[in-house]
């Protein structure tokens, strides 16, 4: 079996490779829980916008109510995560909280589709847009 020198410690390829997994686990962990971040920041930037401009928007209501959704179904999704981490670090090695884990981790999968869902309505309703590209081209003369 090969050994590489990293320093003053030798480590063989297999430990190489149970390392590189872990460190790419822990790399798109954090990486989501940034887009997650993110995505509950632009809910509130859009919830403010909204109650700003109020009932002239033309889909006030609408926005009103799937912004809200979105941001709701993105906390509950955090708590399950937390719930789900917790359960793991403290009792998923006993058998009788596998089945619970698969539960948690399948209703938090489908908040999460649900949320992107509820995202893409929020897109299409959004009046901030700007008018589509073609619309531009034909004032070009």
């Amino acid at each position: 079996m090969a050994q590489v020198v990293a320093g003053d410690e030798r480590v063989n390829e297999t430990e190489m490779k149970a390392m590189d997994a872990n460190r790419y686990a822990t790399k798109k962990t954090i990486a989501q829980g940034m887009l997650d971040i993110a995505l509950l920041t632009a809910n509130a930037s859009q919830l403010k916008y909204i109650l700003q401009v109020g009932e002239q928007h033309q889909f006030y209501k609408l926005m009103l109510i799937l912004i809200s959704l979105s941001i709701v179904m993105q906390i509950l999704s955090g708590v399950l995560s937390l719930s789900l981490s917790l359960l793991r670090d403290c009792r998923l090695h006993q058998p009788e909280f596998h089945q619970s884990a698969n539960v948690i981790n399948h209703v938090r999968t489908a908040f999460a589709f649900f949320t992107t869902m509820l995202n893409l309505f929020i897109s299409a309703f959004d009046s901030r847009l700007p008018p589509p590209q073609g619309d531009l081209l034909n004032n070009v003369n």
